[in-house]
């Protein structure tokens, strides 16, 4: 809450606040997982919605008005959605970690090696590919992402 204290100048329009997010934040986090299905995603439409509550903190006269819950409401209705359509667009992939690579041993003194070597096989096998075979990025994606299974 320090945050969005921060972030408004007068006395006045802070206690407004305080008052507001002490009243509405439990509704506004139900409205969204309604619509996101996901708690940390029904907290980040939370924080943008209180975002944008403290740009138009002025025009919240009457506290607990009805107009003032559907004002608040209607900010995290729009932000829930906003992110909804947002992760739609870009779909998130997972990582596979389950991916065995080859099995690389090495007895020597050299740090970076063993650090190297104590990667997950994905991560290790792009850092060789790259570096000690030459593959671009480009060249890299494709390959290493035809080769997961994972999808990517």
């Amino acid at each position: 809450m320090l945050l969005y204290l921060a972030m408004i100048e007068t006395p006045g329009d802070q206690d407004k606040f305080q008052t507001l997010y002490t009243a509405y934040r439990d509704i506004m986090f139900y409205v969204a997982k309604k619509i996101l299905h996901n708690d940390q995603d029904a907290e980040d439409a939370v924080h943008n919605a209180f975002v944008k509550i403290i740009e138009r903190i002025e025009t919240i006269s009457d506290l607990n008005s009805p107009q003032t819950k559907a004002f608040i409401v209607t900010i995290v209705e729009n932000k829930a959605i906003d992110l909804y359509r947002q992760k739609a667009r870009h779909p998130a992939q997972e990582l596979c970690e389950e991916i065995q690579g080859v099995e690389a041993a090495y007895d020597g003194e050299d740090g970076l090696a063993r650090c190297i070597l104590a990667l997950p096989a994905r991560d290790r096998d792009w850092i060789l590919l790259k570096y000690d075979q030459g593959y671009s990025a480009q060249e890299l994606s494709k390959l290493l992402g035809a080769l997961s299974g994972c999808g990517l």
